[in-house]
């Protein structure tokens, strides 16, 4: 009897603990029913060009949670204008995770814009998560453990140039236009270490400029006034579009290396002028729509459909539009894996423990990786060079090792 007594109290004890034990876990912004994730984007402002990215993450989930969102969860992405001004995106993030209780700041555009919430999002362990910014601050996981990027490293890409500069035109001058702050200087620097001890040799003129600065012509002028033979031209969308009109009306040749940031045809190259961007060179992690070379490929087919059925009015090779498309993808795809652990802790262990992820807009051969030691999700590049119409690979893959 004792013995019956003692297996029905062991069988209602394991009949109590099971529904405990299969509780789904939650943080802020989850509930059965929604997923709340934010984001803050220069929606205005001297960076607006890169608004779009808000855009893309509008239209992504409005597709995805037509498709039935995340496990049955709805996710609702909101998205505020910080106009590029880093107090703007202090006030805005703030709202995210105060008012609005947001799991997660994803996919937020700007170096000095991040940086200005950086501390914060981490003092509050907060994901502060595929940011769209490469520099190598980001990638600092003793410190900084809930902030990651989605973009290749500054730092990493300016080694590319370097390389080329090295074994194509070793006696090249080279002249350097860069944005001053983290991202022209994580650029500069890269640079630099690319070229080794043939540095000081080779990069004759450096200009800086601020981004409230109305133009950069008159540093343009002064950088071809130096004879440089090499443009590396680090610049963000509006000043990289001044910098190649300039270039081209001052009748300057160089060798014009520019940063990916800038690269997009749509909201770039188009604007300013294809025929005066012919023969620009540029690092790549993506594939071009317009290329030919992706015709027939799938990933590109659903991000045209995407594109064409959730945002007309966008531009389908404005480079932004790719990487916030991909970024939401992997979003998407690291939500599912938390399955019902849906905590803030759960969401950065996923996004730090990827492993050769191959997504639909990358390049074969350019995947994402990330560990708990190293956060850099790219490490593989290609050069591109832009032919009137579209870029051009040339080259190999180009790994960062």
């Amino acid at each position: 009897m004792r013995s019956l007594v003692g297996a029905a109290a062991c069988l209602l004890a394991a009949a109590l603990l099971a529904p405990a034990a299969a509780q789904p876990k939650y943080g802020p912004g989850v509930s059965d029913s929604e997923i709340r994730v934010g984001q803050t984007q220069p929606l205005s402002g001297p960076a607006s060009a890169y608004g779009t990215q808000g855009r893309i993450a509008t239209a992504f989930w409005k597709m995805a949670n037509e498709k039935g969102g995340v496990n049955g969860r709805k996710v609702a992405m909101i998205v505020l204008d910080d106009a590029y001004s880093p107090p703007k995106t202090v006030e805005q993030t703030r709202r995210l995770v105060e008012n609005d209780h947001v799991l997660a700041v994803v996919n937020s555009v700007g170096t000095p814009t991040n940086t200005a919430v950086h501390k914060y999002m981490n003092l509050k362990k907060v994901p502060q998560l595929l940011i769209s910014t490469g520099a190598s601050k980001w990638n600092d996981p003793v410190n900084f453990p809930w902030t990651t990027s989605f973009y290749p490293s500054y730092e990493m890409e300016a080694q590319v140039y370097a390389r080329y500069l090295l074994q194509n035109q070793p006696d090249a001058k080279v002249a350097i236009l860069y944005q001053n702050d983290d991202m022209g200087k994580d650029y500069v620097h890269g640079f630099k270490a690319g070229l080794g001890d043939k540095a000081k040799a080779m990069i004759v003129a450096e200009a800086s400029y601020e981004v409230t600065d109305p133009t950069v012509d008159s540093q343009v002028i002064s950088l071809k006034a130096s004879g440089a033979t090499v443009f590396f031209n680090i610049a963000t969308p509006k000043f990289a579009a001044q910098a190649i009109r300039k270039t081209y009306d001052l009748g300057w040749k160089p060798v014009h290396l520019l940063a990916s940031v800038s690269s997009s045809i749509g909201a770039v190259l188009q604007p300013v002028g294809p025929e005066k961007a012919v023969g620009l060179i540029t690092a790549m992690s993506y594939k071009t729509p317009g290329d030919p070379t992706w015709d027939n490929d799938a990933g590109m087919k659903a991000y045209l459909d995407f594109m064409k059925a959730y945002y007309p009015d966008g531009q389908p090779a404005d480079t932004s539009n790719i990487f916030g498309y991909s970024a939401n993808q992997l979003l998407l795809e690291l939500l599912r894996r938390c399955g019902s652990e849906l905590t803030r802790e759960n969401l950065m262990k996923q996004a730090t423990n990827l492993s050769g992820m191959q997504m639909p807009m990358l390049l074969p051969g350019v995947t994402v990786t990330t560990t708990p030691k190293d956060f850099n999700p790219f490490r593989k590049l290609q050069l591109a060079r832009f032919d009137g119409t579209s870029w051009n690979l040339f080259g190999s893959i180009i790994s960062a090792q």
